[in-house]
């Protein structure tokens, strides 16, 4: 039998069936959207307007912000939006689009995380020759490889759900398009393409992150023959970045690595990578790095100091 596509559009079930939650959380992700801007518009500023974006570490954090700002925008908006009306309905073409471009700045923001643990392990246990294997071609090499990696996941994703039938049921029991809540609407059997999901996302995100909790304890173990001082920067700079890991890819191993039949708390979940996390990392980067902050008040200084000549 071919595969039959009645759907022209979907209905979202949001997050919260009670209108007062939906009330309150629409100005709450409202606000924690004006945060996600303002905080990772001040680290472009701040490192695009200073030294720092000349050092790799920097530079993967100038794209870490811009790939925050530009998946929240994928997803936060509609979701304010739906949050304040009282059809969340999005069409058939608008879901799939916004489907590839959430797991396309997802992937890209994964292999950005790969390149600056790639980036510390080497500052670390190879300090003499980080400027020669980190120079700016190679960081504009690696960043070239997220987003071909990102491309070709999202692009997998996307014609596995094209290819399938969705005939009646249309409503999606989330908040934005993504491949498992899809999955719940199609009319035939899909244990074939549950595998394919979890071979495509699931078991990525696990091997990414057993990567980096390896590069991490490698880390930690070359640090013992560094001074105290030289311990102590690296141990700061390391915690900022394993906390943005575990807050990315522990909700993302929760979701993806099991069927998308399984009844968990999926949309819930996804709230800490598609929310939180974006919202976080600004701080975690800024409030817990010595450099950032000095950067960021010779930056506002200048700017103010011109504006007031």
């Amino acid at each position: 039998m071919e595969n039959q596509n009645n759907v022209t559009e979907f209905v979202f079930m949001g997050l919260w069936g009670n209108e007062q939650m939906e009330l309150l959380f629409f100005f709450l992700f409202l606000f924690c959207y004006l945060a996600i801007l303002m905080g990772n518009f001040i680290i472009l500023l701040t490192i695009a307007c200073s030294h720092l974006i000349g050092q790799p570490m920097y530079y993967f954090l100038c794209h870490l912000a811009l790939m925050d700002l530009c998946y929240t925008s994928t997803v936060v908006p509609r979701l304010i939006r739906d949050l304040g009306s009282a059809r969340k309905n999005i069409s058939y073409n608008n879901c799939m689009t916004q489907l590839f471009t959430a797991h396309l700045l997802a992937g890209v923001e994964i292999f950005i995380l790969v390149s600056m643990a790639l980036d510390r392990y080497i500052a670390i246990v190879k300090p003499l020759h980080y400027m020669v294997i980190m120079n700016r071609q190679k960081c504009s090499i690696l960043i070239f490889m997220a987003w071909g990696v990102g491309f070709w996941h999202s692009v997998a994703l996307l014609l596995m759900v094209l290819n399938l039938p969705f005939c009646g049921p249309n409503q999606i029991d989330h908040y934005l398009c993504d491949v498992k809540p899809l999955l719940k609407l199609v009319c035939k059997d899909i244990y074939v393409v549950n595998i394919l999901m979890i071979a495509n996302s699931g078991m990525v995100v696990v091997a990414v992150f057993l990567v980096l909790v390896a590069s991490y304890i490698l880390i930690l173990y070359n640090l013992r023959t560094c001074s105290s001082l030289g311990r102590c920067k690296a141990l700061s700079t390391c915690s900022s970045h394993v906390m943005v890991v575990i807050l990315v890819f522990v909700p993302c191993i929760y979701i993806y690595v099991l069927p998308a039949g399984s009844e968990n708390k999926d949309k819930e979940i996804s709230v800490f990578y598609t929310v939180i996390a974006p919202m976080l990392n600004p701080l975690i980067y800024t409030l817990r790095n010595m450099e950032m902050r000095i950067a960021m008040w010779k930056v506002w200084s200048k700017m103010a100091h011109s504006k007031f000549r």
